[in-house]
Parts: structure tokens; C-alpha cells; sequence
């Protein structure tokens, strides 16, 4: 069990990569806390942790809002007492499509929740690890940041945002056993793939994506959630600072 009685906050955890990380972080000891926009959705992931006898709680989550970030945090602690790992999931896509078709309202929005969003939980949820002698933070990017691509451009750099603060994060919060790192996964198939499409979901379509990659298929909820069990567990101790690339070769 290579989380056993660790506390992990999981945002966006209602769905796709945020569930998956949910339950193998569960299936491994950990305690959860599975924070989502979407009540329902959160607490269909938290009734299956607990229906396989895991433990979990939910909680209701606008990671854009510092009141609901708080309110997390606080939820946190009153439950468990603690936070061991945080990994900030929650995202918002961006419709593949020319840079001049995103609307400001848009833009805004995917900066709130993308990098906005680790702005509020590193404000309200470290300051606790800090206390407690050491934590990690997971956040996930994307590919998008490594080798962006036309048609996303406001999508990839704010996953771009999200590598340059996880890189200055760990320099900073290493000294006081703070670990910080990213995952970057490639296209999978979860509640965004249709927009990373540009809205239409063919065959002909994802086969393009798919021959883009190496390993031959999209990445899965599973593959990122074994990644990231890696990075909040004591086996990858001595890391920080890094961005995974969870992608089937794709950044080669």
C-alpha cells in the first residue's frame, strides 16, 4: 500500500483523469478527498472508493473561486486532519479551432481554472503541508505545453503557465520538503476529447491523433493515474520539479 494513510486532495475528480487518479490513489491507502464542480459526478467516484472499502469524501468545488478552495481545504482537514498530496486536476478546454474564434469570456475562463486555480490551492493548501514538515503537489499540464500545435493556442499556454510554476514552485518549496512536479498526458479519451477534437468526434478524426502517437493509442485514465501514484509516493522521494511526459512517445 505505497500511500497508506496519506490524504490526498483530488480536484476535478469527478471524471477522467481526476477519477482514475481517484481510485488507484484509494486502491493504494490513501484517503480521499474528491473535490469536483459537479456533485453528482463527485460523489458516483467517492460511493465507488468506499463501495470497494476505501475511504473518500466529497466536495463541491469551483478551484476558480478562493472561497470554495478554502472551504476545501478546511473540509480537508476537519475529515482527515491533514493533507499529504494535492494534485491539481481541474481543467477547462479550449474547441480546436483559429486563436481569433476564443472569445475573452473564454480565455478568462481557461486561465481561472487552469492556472488560477494552483495560484488558490497553493495559497490555502500548502501553507498546511508547510506546517506539517513536507508534502507533494502534482500538477497536471499537458503535451499541449511541450509541443503545442495549431488550433489550441490559448489551451497550450496555459498549460505552459502550469510547467513554468510547477519548475519555480519546487526551487522554492524544497527546503522545506515540499515536492512539486507535472504530468503532461497526451489525448485520452474524457469529457474534453470531443473539444480537443474542434467538436466533432469521427473515427477518421482520431486516428489522425492517434497516428500521432508512438505507443499506437490514446492515453487512459489509468496510465496517468499510475503515473501519478509514482510521483505521490515515497519511491519518488528524491524528485522535483520534473514534467512527466504520460504520453506513448508523443513529445519525442
Amino acid at each position: 500500500m505505497r500511500l497508506e494513510n496519506k490524504v490526498a486532495i483530488i480536484t476535478g475528480a469527478g471524471s477522467g483523469f481526476g477519477e482514475g487518479m481517484a481510485l488507484r490513489f484509494a486502491e493504494e491507502g490513501a484517503k480521499v478527498v474528491v473535490s469536483d464542480i459537479n456533485e453528482e459526478a463527485a460523489r458516483r467516484v467517492a460511493g465507488d472508493i468506499t463501495e470497494k472499502g476505501g475511504t473518500a469524501i466529497v466536495n463541491v468545488t469551483d478551484v476558480s473561486s478562493e472561497k470554495d478552495v478554502q472551504a476545501m481545504t478546511k473540509a480537508s482537514l476537519d475529515s482527515y486532519g491533514r493533507i499529504d498530496i494535492l494534485v491539481n486536476n481541474a481543467g477547462m478546454p479550449q474547441r480546436n479551432g483559429s486563436m481569433f474564434d476564443v472569445d475573452e469570456e473564454t480565455f478568462e475562463k481557461i486561465y481561472e481554472v487552469n492556472v488560477k486555480s494552483i495560484y488558490l490551492t497553493t495559497q490555502s493548501v500548502v501553507p498546511v503541508m508547510l506546517e506539517q514538515g513536507g508534502g507533494n503537489v502534482i500538477n497536471i499540464s499537458s503535451t499541449a505545453a511541450l509541443s503545442p500545435r495549431p488550433g489550441l493556442v490559448w489551451y497550450n499556454s496555459s498549460k505552459g503557465a502550469v510547467l513554468t510554476m510547477t519548475k519555480a514552485m519546487a526551487v522554492e518549496l524544497a527546503p522545506q520538503q515540499v515536492r512539486v512536479n507535472a504530468l503532461c498526458p497526451v489525448i485520452a479519451q474524457t469529457g474534453m476529447t470531443v473539444e480537443f477534437m474542434g467538436g466533432v468526434d469521427t473515427q477518421e478524426i482520431r486516428d489522425k491523433f492517434v497516428s500521432t502517437i508512438p505507443l499506437g493509442r490514446m492515453n487512459t485514465p489509468r496510465d496517468l493515474a499510475n503515473a501519478a501514484l509514482w510521483l505521490a509516493s515515497d519511491e519518488a522521494s528524491f524528485i522535483t520539479g520534473v514534467a512527466l511526459e504520460v504520453d506513448g512517445g508523443r513529445c519525442i
